[in-house]
């Protein structure tokens, strides 16, 4: 990717923190349950295969790719320093819901609240078009859960509810990912102008 110029050496710092931020959370929630990876592997750090950091990179690389290509701007974006928190504070979540209250609902009304105005503009052939952002990361992470279910089915992970026999993976995993969706733009948008629509 970078010898083809398809990324940028800024992209594939961020991709790499995509990979360990990724990695960590893995050996966290196979450690505590959360999931499981049924089969032996070759390659492997603890109890998770390495392809599994990939997945997370791979998001990663797909937001940083779409930011450059359709030449992203955004309005009403808010102070990039509140969305540092609150992708910190999704990301603690993460962990910290194993032994206390899980407020997740409360990061919920936090994204919510600070890009409910939010637009982001794309470029598509030569006219740039527009949808709230907050669409944006529901759509992304729909497509990451329809992703999940296919996975899950083809037994590259189960949850526990899927150990027995397979059953489609709950809808609070979709919010999980909605969650990461988060986290994952705020990452790339160290690396990517946060342009506005006349710049």
């Amino acid at each position: 990717m970078l010898a083809f110029k398809l990324e940028t050496w800024d992209e594939a710092k961020v991709i790499l923190l995509f990979h360990v931020v990724g990695t960590v959370m893995e050996l966290f929630k196979t450690a505590v349950g959360s999931w499981t990876y049924p089969e032996a592997s070759l390659l492997h750090i603890g109890a998770v295969p390495l392809f599994s950091g990939f997945m997370y990179a791979a998001v990663g690389s797909y937001i940083a790719r779409v930011w450059r290509i359709f030449d992203f701007r955004f309005s009403h974006y808010p102070a990039q320093w509140t969305t540092w928190v609150l992708a910190g504070a999704i990301y603690v979540n993460f962990f910290a819901h194993h032994w206390i209250w899980d407020f997740r609902w409360v990061l919920f009304a936090a994204t919510g609240f600070l890009f409910w105005r939010t637009r982001v503009y794309f470029k598509n052939f030569r006219a740039h078009r527009w949808m709230p952002l907050l669409i944006g990361f529901g759509l992304v992470a729909l497509f990451i859960w329809f992703a999940e279910n296919i996975a899950t089915f083809a037994n590259a992970w189960n949850y526990p509810d899927q150990e027995g026999e397979w059953r489609p993976v709950g809808l609070a995993k979709y919010g999980s990912w909605y969650l990461l969706m988060l986290i994952s733009f705020v990452l790339v948008a160290l690396v990517q102008p946060v342009k506005k629509p006349d710049e």
